[in-house]
């Protein structure tokens, strides 16, 4: 089975990462989608709700599951039987960062790294963006799903 692991914080979960996902599915037997537990950052939604939202925004993908993880993305990749991390990019300034880490990635374990260029739709979207957006009042319906813009209008108003 060819199994895949799209990683990230997805805080939250944007169309460009869904792109990414969508098309990744139409590659490979399964693709996992792992959630970042960083516990040195505070998102806007916590690791369950940024599960939550992702399998309903996947849940038309047969062959995608959703899973949290922390430590190390090749440890996890190795735990769920995937050979191949998929990272979508968006711009030049994403290739560099993302080659050293692919780069580590094969050397600490043989994991492979698929780059996907993001579709131009989505080029400049990022969460962070998404979260101004919304924070000052803006229009993100062209951003994200609309249940996760309900849900970030939401948070973001209670803060």
């Amino acid at each position: 089975m060819r199994r895949a692991v799209c990683p990230g914080s997805f805080d939250p979960v944007t169309n460009g990462h869904l792109d990414i996902v969508g098309r990744a599915s139409q590659l490979f037997d399964e693709v996992i989608v792992g959630v970042l537990i960083n516990h040195s950052k505070t998102g806007v939604f916590t690791i369950e709700e940024r599960i939550e939202m992702l399998r309903e925004a996947t849940s038309g993908y047969g062959n995608v599951r959703v899973e949290s993880f922390h430590g190390l993305l090749v440890d996890f990749c190795r735990a769920q039987g995937a050979a191949v991390v998929i990272k979508g990019l968006r711009a030049v300034s994403d290739f560099d960062y993302e080659l050293q880490m692919a780069q580590m990635n094969i050397g600490l374990s043989g994991v492979e790294t698929l780059f996907m260029p993001t579709n131009p739709l989505y080029s400049f979207l990022s969460s962070s963006l998404v979260k101004d957006v919304v924070k000052w009042g803006g229009d993100a319906s062209s951003y994200v799903p609309d249940f996760v813009r309900e849900r970030l209008a939401a948070r973001l108003r209670q803060n």
